[in-house]
């Protein structure tokens, strides 16, 4: 049971290490030119190479920012669950990842505001 809940919580930690980082990179080395394969792609983002990095310098402060803002509580959440039933485990699990991609994707929302508030304003 201890070895269901340890890779539960290794899996629950994926979101936020993983934004954490990509926000890293993002702000500190984003790509260097607009493309359709890797980066914060999105329509506002690619009109030029302004707003690309605006997106990207953005996109990956607030990603840092949500990633660390993340793994507290998840830590938090998940530890008086360590010795609860497999099937309690992993429903705890999936609400957790449930609503990190919330946040990964509802991160989207204060970006777009924040490029349309400074190039089309």
């Amino acid at each position: 049971m201890l070895w269901f809940w340890i890779m539960m919580f290794i899996c629950n930690l994926l979101i936020p290490v993983f934004m954490w980082g990509a926000g890293v990179m993002m702000y500190k080395c984003p790509p260097q030119n607009i493309n359709y394969y890797m980066g914060y792609r999105t329509k506002r983002s690619m009109k030029n190479m302004e707003t690309w990095k605006f997106a990207h310098d953005y996109c990956g402060r607030l990603w840092v920012k949500l990633g660390i803002g993340m793994l507290i509580p998840t830590i938090v959440v998940q530890l008086p669950f360590i010795h609860s039933s497999d099937d309690t485990i992993g429903l705890m699990t999936v609400i957790i990842c449930v609503i990190q991609i919330a946040v990964l994707l509802g991160s989207i929302i204060p970006v777009e505001r924040a490029i349309k508030k400074k190039f089309e304003s």
